[in-house]
């Protein structure tokens, strides 16, 4: 069993994407979502798949990831139900870290947020300037409740 320790926080401004060494194309569906895990497909550049089931709220949460072939992906992804995500993510380092910037596309076009993997939950670490809101407790910004209650219905 993994163990994923994250922060979010909301992206405020343009200067990030001077920093930005990589970026890739992702799509992804939820076939399960409920408040003890959520089970995942993913799509990465057209190219990679993974299959992932996470499980906890909050800062630390519980992350099984296997890859998976292609074709059973884009399978399994029709069986998501509309469920989707679709976004750009842009890593940016830092030092020792990975910032990962998701600009979301389609029904969460406008959303840009920023995730930190850390190794410790009390681990501190340098802000970025264009870090803004901290947003790792609010569950209206995770990705698989995104699927089911995106952005642009927000009121």
């Amino acid at each position: 069993m993994g163990k994923e320790i994250e922060r979010k926080f909301l992206v405020s401004g343009p200067a990030w994407r001077e920093a930005v060494s990589e970026q890739h194309e992702i799509r992804q569906g939820y076939l399960c979502n409920d408040e003890r895990a959520n089970l995942r497909v993913r799509i990465v550049d057209g190219e990679k798949a993974y299959l992932t089931i996470k499980s906890g709220r909050g800062l630390t949460r519980e992350e099984w990831e296997y890859a998976i072939p292609l074709e059973d992906a884009g399978e399994l992804m029709e069986k998501c139900a509309g469920r989707l995500i679709e976004k750009t993510r842009h890593l940016i380092r830092r030092h020792d870290l990975t910032f990962e910037v998701d600009v979301f596309a389609g029904a969460n076009e406008g959303l840009v947020i920023a995730e930190v993997e850390l190794t410790h939950d009390r681990q501190e670490f340098e802000r970025p300037s264009w870090l803004g809101e901290e947003v790792t407790g609010d569950g209206r910004y995770t990705n698989a409740s995104l699927s089911q209650h995106p952005f642009r219905d927000w009121t």
